[in-house]
């Protein structure tokens, strides 16, 4: 990750405080220490147990007695909660604080819920469709930060971040090129194969889930592309200027509008 979001100083409208945002990061946090103080057993344990296998979703394979904790079906949000080491948590978690509190405040607390894990289901289910005879377990909650991601650059391209740089140069940029940007490097990844190990297509998966699902699932007048409803030119109805005219002169007379 060529950059790290700081500060996006996009203040919130409809909440105070977005409290589901910052449940799922103390919840990917918790499971992070339980998962590596071998609370749920051994790591890679628990990885096969909650991670997602493509090849069980469609019984190609069956994961061992001792290992088949939770229904197959259940891995596609179970393994959004489980992270390989400290920096891909915290990696993920960077840019859930910096941007997931204004898409939970385009949305409703409860809504914003659903829709990231929704967008979890759809990076996992787009991993499956992509390779369903893969045995390799994919853990992380890359696809879900994904479509908090698309959802900010399609409500919020014009808002200025604070991102370090090669984690050292602080810039401020636009969300449209830095996230703009971003997305666009998954695609990259996905074409040229990228890194092996990061899972490039649950990216894109989750970052299509959060396009979508941003457009139906945001509060009624929340705009898309930081457009202002309030700025919006007047058009006056033919034959009313008059009447528009004379409710100017007089505040207290009712205009065309009531």
């Amino acid at each position: 990750m060529p950059f790290i979001p700081i500060h996006d100083a996009n203040p919130l409208k409809h909440i105070a405080r977005p409290w589901v945002a910052w449940g799922i990061i103390v919840a990917n946090v918790v499971v992070f220490g339980l998962q590596f103080a071998g609370t749920f057993g051994h790591v890679e344990e628990v990885i096969l147990s909650y991670g997602l296998i493509p090849s069980t979703l469609f019984d190609i394979v069956e994961r061992p007695a001792n290992l088949a904790v939770v229904p197959d079906s259940f891995t596609i949000i179970t393994s959004a909660f489980l992270h390989a080491d400290i920096w891909h948590l915290g990696g993920n978690m960077v840019f859930l604080w910096v941007f997931a509190d204004n898409i939970e405040d385009a949305l409703g607390h409860l809504r914003f819920l659903l829709f990231y894990l929704l967008c979890a289901a759809g990076g996992s289910l787009l991993l499956v469709l992509s390779d369903p005879a893969s045995q390799i377990p994919t853990i992380g909650a890359s696809g879900a930060v994904s479509g908090v991601v698309a959802a900010y650059f399609l409500l919020h391209p014009t808002v200025r971040v604070w991102v370090l740089l090669f984690a050292r140069i602080p810039l401020r940029l636009s969300a449209l090129w830095l996230l703009g940007g971003w997305l666009a490097f998954q695609v990259y990844a996905v074409v040229t194969g990228g890194d092996e190990g990061v899972a490039w297509i649950a990216h894109i998966g989750g970052a299509v889930a959060g396009a979508l699902l941003v457009m139906v699932m945001r509060r009624p007048g929340v705009p898309l592309f930081d457009r202002d409803p309030k700025s919006a030119t007047l058009v006056v109805p033919a034959g009313k200027v008059e009447e528009t005219a004379a409710a100017a002169e007089h505040p207290g007379v009712r205009g065309p509008w009531g």
